[in-house]
């Protein structure tokens, strides 16, 4: 991915510094030990994101599966403590750190920037901050995280993430120009003969 971040007066998208990931799948004793590994109990409630000491955060995606998410510098430990805690009980742990990019959306547009290619409702009485799902953005493969009233965490695969930045920097169009008064430009139609 190109660029790190764009912005205008009402939104803005920024590329998040690399972090430490893991997939996490287990059942109740797995899921407890895994917690205490990680430093918090991994939410229980569907769809939820739990925060923890150190700027961690486990967010549920499924009835067994949680994505772990940590500074980068982290990861090597956790790692570590996961399996030593994990040992002899049924689990997977999967770093995929290197397989994702994470991305910020914020500003009071943030949440229509994103239904321009994403299907959910993204209104404050249904998707409401600390709230995590499964989604498509475009044609893209994403996990959407609602960390704050106007600001979404979006992890994508690092294949798809000019494209979805490329979808959002469309997106953004109809919003005034960022401050410093660069318009975002989508790339230049062909010429018709």
């Amino acid at each position: 991915m190109r660029e790190a971040s764009v912005t205008t007066d009402a939104v803005a998208v920024v590329r998040l510094p690399r972090l430490g990931r893991f997939v996490f799948r287990g059942r109740s004793e797995a899921v407890e030990a895994a917690g205490g590994a990680f430093g918090a109990a991994l939410p229980r409630q569907a769809c939820r994101a739990a925060l923890a000491a150190g700027s961690r955060a486990a967010l549920w995606l499924g009835p067994d599966e949680w994505l772990l998410l940590l500074p980068e510098g982290d990861a090597e430990n956790c790692a570590a403590a996961l399996n030593r805690r994990l040992a002899g009980l049924p689990n997977s742990l999967v770093d995929v750190s290197h397989r994702q990019v994470g991305l910020e959306i914020s500003g009071r547009n943030a949440a229509t920037v994103l239904n321009a290619g994403c299907p959910l409702d993204l209104d404050d009485a249904v998707f409401p901050a600390g709230m995590c799902t499964r989604t498509l953005l475009g044609k893209a493969e994403i996990v959407l995280w609602r960390s704050a009233e106007q600001c979404f965490r979006l992890e994508v695969s690092q294949s798809y993430a000019a494209y979805v930045l490329g979808l959002l920097r469309e997106a953004m169009r109809g919003f005034a120009a960022p401050p410093d008064g660069e318009a975002i430009n989508p790339a230049p139609s062909p010429q018709r003969a």
